[in-house]
């Protein structure tokens, strides 16, 4: 499996200072991953739900092999609102564990049109109201839930 090293300077404060290891995931670790935080109505089998926070926190946990010997990240520190791991520390990690496990920029753009569209759906009071939300008929071609995704 392949592996990327980052080193972080003091730009992040101290505590963060130092090398990580982060190593790419298996698809079952990952899937497990997003099953974990993701609901799924059982008559359509659509994203009802979804913490993406959560799945991208825990990915970036189970990829990180290897961190500065204070150990200055935790599972706790990565999903905390309060008290959390700087926002640019957070992209960066996240922009190396995406790149690490193929997670490209279709499937980002899914995850976001799964939460645009269940915003839109709860604004919607009736199938009327739902025909006015910019011309969209019929099905929604991108909000069907992706079981697999083959790459040659």
């Amino acid at each position: 499996m392949r592996t990327e090293t980052l080193e972080v300077d003091k730009r992040f404060g101290e505590e963060y200072a130092g090398r990580y290891v982060f190593q790419e995931i298996s698809w079952a670790k990952r899937s497990r991953i997003i099953q974990k935080y993701t609901k799924y109505s059982q008559m359509t089998g659509q994203v009802v739900k979804s913490d993406y926070v959560a799945i991208q926190a825990e990915t970036i946990w189970a990829s990180l092999k290897e961190q500065p010997p204070h150990k200055p990240i935790t599972l706790e520190k990565l999903l905390s609102e309060e008290d959390g791991i700087p926002i640019g520390l957070g992209e960066l990690f996240s922009q190396i564990v995406n790149k690490l496990n193929n997670v490209g920029l279709d499937e980002t753009r899914f995850l976001s049109e799964q939460s645009e569209a269940k915003n839109l759906m709860q604004k919607s009071q009736s199938s009327d109201s739902a025909k006015n939300l910019g011309g969209h008929r019929g099905s929604l071609k991108g909000s069907q839930p992706r079981r697999f995704k083959s790459s040659s």
